[in-house]
């Protein structure tokens, strides 16, 4: 499955790894918010999503949570800026 159809895909959970602030300004409908540095102490709810795909402001912050979760045995994508993945959803 590509990065559009995951994003579209009911199983996948967007989740925005940007800070709460910014999180409140704008994101993807049914998204949740994660800020990275509050990754590792989320992992059990993590390991539980079926499929997660991972957003934040430009893309920086989610490679770096896509990086991490890889490291822990979690399949994952990033998608990039919210934006983006806000787009494709509802296109």
């Amino acid at each position: 499955m590509n990065i559009n159809e995951l994003i579209k895909d009911e199983k996948t959970t967007i989740v925005d790894v940007r800070t709460p602030m910014e999180f409140m300004g704008g994101h993807v409908a049914g998204s949740i918010n994660i800020p990275l540095n509050e990754i590792p102490m989320h992992m059990d709810e993590l390991k539980k999503m079926e499929q997660v795909v991972l957003c934040c402001a430009s893309g920086g912050r989610s490679m770096q949570a896509m990086m991490y979760l890889k490291q822990n045995g979690i399949d994952c994508s990033d998608a990039g800026p919210w934006t983006n993945v806000n787009y494709i959803k509802n296109n």
